[in-house]
């Protein structure tokens, strides 16, 4: 029985989406729940279940197009006899699949320097490792495994040329025309980065950003940590890092400077009573920002195991849409790749955004004298419409005390 693939929905607002990589060929026999394709939004990538065991029969739409939710993307025959078609099935793709090889048309992956380089030397792209991004074959890397005597395997007697050996092939990979060392390629934005870069211009196009910077003296987190770091991991089963500290310290502040955690609507302020702060993680297409809902109810152990869960289903594209949606207010961590200092944009319709910096060892006065301690700069980007300079500055004034004086939480001082 013929089964139809369908686009599912993926959100209320979402009505288009971008097919991604097909997880299977055509002719591949699936169980049921296997996933099949992914689906790309704006938001979220998901994957297409197999509804039933069976065999894909038919693709119709091919990574990089556009379909709309409910549309039939490709079939499936349901079944055992799906099975037995399979090996048939499959071996037209695959023979349709070395039809441009055997043209003499270098692979989509091999770029136009490298398929030059190879035809040169009589090599395929199969026999050189790739380095490039995406599995791309480079000029360097043809060039690399000709310096290194490498050679293709010698052909049969029979498919030996009568010729002699053409020149170019004991010619160096020096003489290349120099347009070959210019190369550009044209990638499609996906749906995530094209709405990434959509709300960073809408954000500072609409909102009156500015921000004030601060410093903390770490050591006082730093030495928390290290004391109960096997005790918290033994009960907890997930290390005590520094993020807890900043979404506990950033409830804080928000709660003595509720602008910061409000929002503009229409002519409108929306003070809000809950604190849902969103915590950028690093995906496989692009920053997303899942958001730990109410995080003044939640203890460190959970807002720490609610951070790593985010941190690794966004590097497999895993994260659900609703996790992505609200939040009142974001904390970016660029210390993690070595930033020292830098301006984060404020996720609107949000008021606030804490950006946080790597730790450096630096000196500093302490009672008159010279003494080295970790410091963080401390960046809060906020909309000016809604937060004065003066809440702005007490906000971080704020989280630099709570985070010298980690006390502080447990007190509400």
């Amino acid at each position: 029985m013929s089964v139809e693939l369908k686009v599912p929905a993926v959100g209320e607002s979402i009505t288009t989406v971008e097919i991604g990589e097909w997880l299977v060929a055509e002719g591949a026999h699936v169980e049921k729940n296997e996933s099949l394709v992914s689906i790309e939004t704006d938001k979220i990538t998901v994957e297409l279940p197999a509804p039933a065991a069976g065999t894909v029969t038919q693709v119709l739409k091919r990574k990089g197009e556009s379909a709309e939710v409910g549309e039939v993307i490709g079939y499936m025959e349901e079944g055992a006899a799906g099975v037995a078609a399979a090996p048939a099935e499959a071996a037209a793709p695959a023979a349709e699949a070395k039809q441009p090889e055997a043209a003499g048309q270098a692979p989509a992956h091999v770029m136009p320097a490298a398929a030059r380089l190879l035809a040169e030397h009589g090599l395929s792209a199969e026999q050189v490792p790739a380095s490039g991004p995406g599995g791309r074959l480079l000029k360097e890397d043809v060039q690399a495994h000709v310096g290194s005597g490498a050679r293709p395997p010698a052909a049969t007697p029979a498919a030996q040329p009568t010729a002699p050996a053409a020149p170019s092939r004991s010619l160096p990979a020096a003489p290349l025309s120099q347009d070959g060392d210019r190369q550009e390629e044209a990638v499609s934005m996906t749906p995530m980065r094209r709405r990434i870069a959509e709300r960073l211009v809408e954000a500072q196009q609409t909102a009156a950003l500015l921000t004030t910077f601060n410093e903390v003296d770490m050591t006082a987190v730093m030495a928390l940590r290290k004391e109960y770091q096997d005790a918290f991991t033994k009960k907890h089963g997930v290390r005590l890092g520094f993020m807890s500290f900043f979404v506990k310290a950033s409830v804080e502040a928000l709660k003595a400077i509720p602008q910061v955690n409000a929002e503009i609507r229409g002519d409108q302020i929306l003070y809000k009573n809950y604190y849902d702060i969103g915590v950028a993680v690093s995906g496989e297409k692009g920053l997303a920002v899942p958001v730990i809902r109410n995080a003044e109810r939640m203890s460190f152990a959970e807002i720490e195991k609610a951070i790593e869960d985010f941190g690794k289903r966004a590097k497999e594209s895993k994260l659900k849409l609703e996790e992505l949606q609200g939040g009142t207010f974001t904390i970016s961590n660029g210390g993690i790749f070595g930033s020292l200092l830098s301006t984060p944009i404020v996720n609107p319709p949000q008021s606030g955004i804490l950006g946080m910096h790597s730790i450096q060892e630096r000196p500093v006065a302490r009672d008159g004298q010279v003494v080295i301690r970790p410091m963080m700069y401390l960046a809060l980007t906020y909309d000016h419409r809604i937060v004065d300079g003066r809440e702005a500055v007490t906000f971080l004034k704020r989280i630099k005390d709570v985070l010298e004086s980690p006390a502080r939480i447990l007190l509400d001082v």
